[in-house]
Order: structure tokens, then sequence, then C-alpha cells
């Protein structure tokens, strides 16, 4: 009897494991930010002496003329755009795959997928030298203008999700009167609120975590993200604060945080709907 308790009970030990595991850096994370700069090093406890909050003051001031307001304003201003435009630029193209036939269009899908194949670091250099040629170097423009002409793998979530509704939605709207727009505004759209929160959620985690990109394309610190403006916190000749650098990448990762569990409902139905097929 106890030995069958134990073998049920197996599994959920076994997720609790993992889940401290996967936890805990975040949980030290968290109060490693209250800690000063010593503590952090030179002792093994979890909890800090005392809840300091001189981290998150002097962290925010950063370094230089610009504070991290200057850093999340800038994020905000490179995601936002980047979130809108990936739901409705890939939510049109997926429409076109999904409902209409047209010439080539499975070979010019099977081409789309095959683009997620290739290796988003071999496109750096040509990219760079294209953005250059237009001038939009130092600008937001590199990262905002390729949301603007879709991505297959949002491409693809949508277009399987498409097809899990049924045409017969599309035959009645249409004999009411609508025309292909207007089927998709208020028959499609309605019904695809899950996978549009999960396309804006991916989207949103990735350019607000994107270190490399603006790296490469932003050279003025006015214009940094929170990724770049934590890295410019080491760039300097004293002591790196850590309690500083630690506040701030908490500060920093907030908003995803909370985004997550907010819009978790939507982001865990539009992923197990989408591999539904009609």
């Amino acid at each position: 009897m106890y030995k069958r308790r134990f073998y049920r009970c197996m599994p959920y030990l076994l997720v609790i494991v993992g889940m401290v595991v996967m936890v805990y850096p975040l949980i030290w994370l968290f109060f490693s930010a209250f800690k000063t700069g010593d503590e952090i090093f030179y002792t093994a406890r979890l909890l800090p002496e005392r809840f300091s909050f001189d981290g998150f003051r002097d962290g925010w001031r950063s370094v230089g003329m610009f504070t991290f307001t200057t850093f999340f304003i800038n994020t905000f201003r490179i995601v936002l755009p980047m979130v809108a435009f990936s739901i409705i630029s890939n939510t049109v193209i997926a429409y076109g795959f999904a409902r209409f036939k047209f010439f080539a269009k499975k070979q010019l899908f099977a081409i789309m997928l095959s683009t997620m194949m290739l290796p988003s670091s071999v496109m750096l250099i040509p990219r760079y030298i294209m953005f250059r040629d237009l001038g939009w170097l130092d600008s937001y423009l590199p990262l905002i203008m390729p949301t603007v002409f879709g991505m297959p793998f949002f491409i693809f979530m949508l277009v399987q999700f498409f097809r899990g509704i049924p045409r017969e939605l599309d035959e009645s709207a249409t004999i009411d009167g609508c025309n292909s727009l207007r089927v998709l505004i208020f028959i499609i759209l309605p019904l695809s609120k899950p996978a549009l929160f999960s396309i804006g959620l991916f989207q949103f985690m990735w350019a607000w975590n994107d270190f490399l990109l603006p790296f490469i394309y932003i050279s003025s610190v006015s214009r940094f993200p929170l990724a770049l403006g934590l890295r410019l916190t080491l760039d300097v000749t004293t002591a790196v604060s850590w309690n500083n650098i630690l506040a701030m990448a908490l500060v920093s990762m907030t908003p995803l945080v909370l985004l997550f569990f907010f819009a978790q409902r939507y982001f865990i139905e539009g992923i197990v709907t989408t591999g539904i097929k009609g």
C-alpha cells in the first residue's frame, strides 16, 4: 500500500524538484537585489541581513546622463510597434494562405516555411548592408520594419489556427453580404484571440529581451533599450556594482512576468489549439 502511494507521488515530487531548480535562480535574483554588493559574494545566505533599496535607487540612475527611464521609454518605442505590426501582418498573410486559392500557393507556403531553417546569423551582414544603404542605422527602423512583412513562425501558427475554424462560418457571412475583409474582421479575428495573444506575447518577449540586433544597429546611448542599458552599467572603469545591476535586471523582467501571468490563459489556449486542423 505504501509502495503504491510512493509511486503515485513520485511524478509530483519530480515536478516539484524540477520547479525548485528552475525557479531558484529567480528567487536568488529577487533577494540579491536587496543586498549590498559585498553581501552578494561573501555570504551564502539567501535572505539579506537587511533589506536595502540602494541598488534600485542607484541603479536607476545608471551611468552618464541617461537614467533607466530613458531606456524603458526606448524599449516601449521598439516593442509596441513590433507587436502591433506582427499581429496585423501575420494575420493578413496567414488569412490568405488559409482561405484563398492562388497560383503556386503550396510552393510559396513551402518556401516560406523553409526560411525558418535558415540561421538568423547568416542574414546579419546582408541586412546590415541593406539598412546602411537605406540610411536606417542608429534608428529603430531595422528592428521594426521586418515585422511589417510577417514572420514564418507566426504565419504558420495562424494558418494552422485558421484551418481549425469552420469554413461554413465564412460562407454564412458571405451570404449575408460580407466581403473577405469583413469576414476576417468580424468572423475570423474574434475567434482567433488566443492565437493573436500568443503571437503578441511571443513578439513582446523576444523584442523586450533582444540584445544582439539593437547592439548592431543602434549606436547612440540616448536610443538604447533596456538590454543595452543593462550592459552599459558594466562598461565602466570602476568596480562593478552588482547589486545595482541585479536590481535593474529584476525591474526589467517585471513587465514580462506580469504580462505572462495576466495573459497566460490566452497564451496556453493559443498554443494548444494552434495545431488543430479543420
